[in-house]
């Protein structure tokens, strides 16, 4: 008998509140959600409504107040805050809103900051982050410092750090909001590259547009799921290969050459 393999995440009653006495509101109301391995999921709703929360919950950077989060079958609310960061830096990647980059260190130390809780060797921890800033497009600024790059080239630099440590979930809160089409073309293309080679991926955006990559859409709404459906795989193709240009003109009939030697003969016969 083959031994059913668990959910990557599974969420039971969860709940997150904020403030005291009468100010108290629910910012997670009580959320029960699976995710399989191997799912591009984006999370949308209005501000407020808990996106942010529950993925921040995800990337075990907060804790709820009740309920219960298993990550691959196992509970991780009794876990430490250090095992907590040796999980995040072994299974989990994160692309925060802000880029979150350190001002005192260049680019290529800064994707390659993640490798260091590994124990892995300088030389080798800067090799691999100089091949995802080639992927991104960025291999010309690996000796920058943050506050010389552009907001959409600090995002870029943000995601490939998230990416170095292959990780198997990657949470991605707004990954494309700072950047323009050219680079949020290259960055979910990123995405979607790792979704196919099996990641998980949970992202939340606010871009209708950007739902075409996921195999599943979640609406949230005052902190609770409002829906939660699938992108049917048919469907997901056909609207990421939309024309270019999406006017359609119809090409001018012209003349067969034997119709266009009857006209010459006519024009002739009237001179």
């Amino acid at each position: 008998m083959t031994k059913k393999i668990p959910p990557v995440i599974e969420l039971r009653g969860l709940t997150k509140r904020y403030g005291v006495g009468d100010a108290e509101h629910n910012a997670l109301d009580e959320i029960d959600l699976t995710i399989e391995k191997g799912e591009f999921i984006t999370i949308m709703g209005p501000s407020g409504c808990g996106k942010t929360t529950l993925l921040n919950i995800l990337g075990l950077l907060d804790r709820s107040d009740d309920g219960e989060y298993l990550l691959d079958g196992k509970s991780v609310e009794t876990l430490s805050n250090t095992r907590h960061a040796r999980i995040r830096s072994q299974q989990i990647g994160i692309v925060f809103q802000s880029f979150n980059l350190i001002n005192r260190l260049n680019v290529i130390e800064n994707v390659a900051l993640p490798l260091t809780y590994k124990g892995m060797f300088r030389t080798k921890r800067l090799i691999m982050a100089s091949e995802i800033l080639k992927s991104f497009h960025l291999s010309e600024r690996e000796y920058y410092m943050p506050w010389q790059l552009s907001g959409g080239q600090m995002q870029r630099v943000a995601i490939a750090r998230a990416l170095v440590n292959n990780p198997s979930i990657i949470l991605a809160d707004e990954p494309t909001g700072n950047l323009d089409s050219k680079s949020s073309h290259i960055v979910m293309e990123e995405l979607s590259d790792l979704h196919k080679r099996g990641n998980t991926i949970v992202m939340v955006t606010h871009n209708p547009n950007l739902t075409t990559y996921a195999s599943r859409v979640i609406q949230m709404l005052d902190g609770k799921v409002a829906s939660d459906t699938k992108v049917p795989p048919a469907k997901k193709e056909t609207n990421k290969k939309k024309p270019l240009n999406i006017e359609s003109s119809t090409p001018p009939v012209k003349d067969t050459p034997k119709k266009s030697a009857k006209n010459r003969k006519k024009k002739q016969a009237k001179k």
